[in-house]
């Protein structure tokens, strides 16, 4: 008797609009890598120009700049807007979503910055059409803000069954593993000591997450004159790898 072989299932682009079964574990696994389609990989977010100014040289000082920055920028200003987006998502509260979406625009000091957060935002938004993680009247709304990648952000990890440290974990993350990866070309480092660098973040992402979610409207801020500074220059640096 000759056995037949089972048919393998093929996934389909239908198959995965569908799919809303997905374990939460995988989604925040998905949502923090660095391979989603948003264009993270292309900017540096002033990485670039420190380096170019000499602020940054090394393994110890281009961690020492990401850690300040994850503690002082992302934290307090970007992460701290995402837990708030994340329950407005959750209830669908449109009025608060557009005060946070204009929050982060306003935070933007140079036009590299805004040009980074609206671009990723769109590209988020043309994401999350592929799937059936929110509604269409989420998506609508999220188009019609227009999005800042926050925003956009929190309303993927809406679609989610992950608490708001998970998702927050989930968040910066990638943004960490997007740092390690531009510093790797502009300093540039090696293999080794990107994963040094990402576990230094790592240690201290959860300290982040604990400042993001005790900010209210009257203390979240993201004062950073030197990034300003610096992501100003970078817009006329003369020779570039990245976009910031």
């Amino acid at each position: 008797m000759t056995m037949t072989p089972p048919t393998p299932m093929v996934m389909t682009a239908q198959t995965v609009a569908t799919r809303t079964d997905m374990d939460p574990l995988l989604q925040l696994m998905w949502l923090s890598s660095a391979a989603l389609p948003v264009g993270g990989f292309s900017y540096s977010e002033g990485l670039e120009a420190a380096i170019d100014h000499g602020q940054v040289c090394d393994e110890t000082t281009c961690t020492q700049w990401l850690v300040d920055q994850l503690l002082l920028t992302q934290a307090r200003a970007d992460m701290a807007a995402l837990g708030q987006a994340l329950s407005a998502w959750r209830q669908f509260d449109r009025e608060r979503l557009q005060v946070l979406n204009t929050w982060v625009l306003s935070t933007r000091e140079s036009s590299e910055m805004r040009l980074q957060t609206q671009q990723m935002g769109r590209s988020m938004l043309d994401w999350l059409r592929n799937l059936a993680w929110v509604s269409d009247e989420q998506l609508q709304c999220l188009a019609q803000l227009p999005p800042t990648y926050p925003i956009a952000y929190a309303l993927a990890l809406s679609g989610t069954e992950a608490r708001p440290q998970q998702a927050l974990q989930a968040y910066a993350f990638g943004w960490a593993e997007n740092m390690t990866q531009a510093a790797l070309k502009a300093v540039p480092l090696g293999q080794n000591s990107g994963q040094r660098m990402l576990a230094q973040l790592a240690r201290y992402i959860p300290e982040a997450v604990q400042t993001a979610l005790q900010q209210s409207d009257d203390t979240r801020q993201a004062f950073s004159p030197m990034l300003a500074i610096l992501s100003a220059r970078h817009e006329t640096q003369y020779s570039r790898l990245f976009r910031s």
